[in-house]
């Protein structure tokens, strides 16, 4: 089984994730402030460039007010 960062489940995670974004009307810099992060924080992940842990996958699902399984292929 492929473990690369760009997994096709990785790739649809990352899909969700800016869809979510971009339902809730918010832009990267206001995810990172929610966050306590910076924007380049939350555009490496919606770049497939930074994988995130289920911790922080629940912190971007309560913003975005989705369950954990939105996220989930």
């Amino acid at each position: 089984m492929d473990k690369t960062i760009y997994s096709k489940e990785h790739r649809y995670l990352v899909k969700q994730l800016k869809k979510a974004r971009k339902e809730m009307g918010l832009s990267q810099e206001q995810v990172a402030n929610l966050l306590h992060r910076t924007q380049s924080y939350v555009s490496k992940i919606e770049s497939g460039q930074r994988k995130i842990d289920i911790i922080q996958l629940k912190e971007f699902a309560e913003i975005y007010k989705k369950d954990i399984s939105y996220f989930i292929e």
